[in-house]
């Protein structure tokens, strides 16, 4: 075997889109990621995809994951997953994303705090049954 030969593997161009999300942190598995692009939830470039689909750097993504959505930027590629703190050097939320997602979390909040805190108990399901029948 010639020493020579031997070739250092290069950092892709390109990358599967699947793989990508996976590496990036989006899903915990690439399973999942296969699924939700599947699913319609993935946009490349504003338009739709399939997981083999190749990305490049430069390219902007659309990713909803249940209420959530963001809109990132590529900005590195692997195929290696690694530490969350490497994991968020391959993209850039957009400005208007973040502050989106941010407001639609504050909301969730408030909503969330003015719900009822239990189920009514048997005074108060008679209390209501009450003000229903008595019209």
């Amino acid at each position: 075997m010639d020493v020579m030969n031997k070739s250092i593997p290069e950092v892709s161009r390109t990358t599967r889109v699947d793989v990508w999300l996976w590496v990036a942190r989006f899903f915990k598995t690439r399973s999942l990621a296969k699924q939700a692009i599947d699913g319609g939830h993935i946009d490349v470039n504003d338009a739709g995809c399939k997981p083999a689909r190749t990305i490049r750097a430069g390219d902007r993504l659309k990713i909803s994951r249940g209420e959530e959505r963001l809109e990132v930027e590529v900005l590195a590629l692997s195929e290696r997953r690694g530490p969350a703190s490497v994991a968020q050097t391959l993209y850039r939320e957009t400005e208007p994303s973040r502050l989106a997602r941010e407001a639609a979390r504050e909301l969730h909040r408030l909503v969330g705090a003015s719900g009822p805190q239990k189920r009514p108990d048997k005074q108060a399901r008679r209390d209501l049954r009450r003000l229903k029948h008595d019209r």
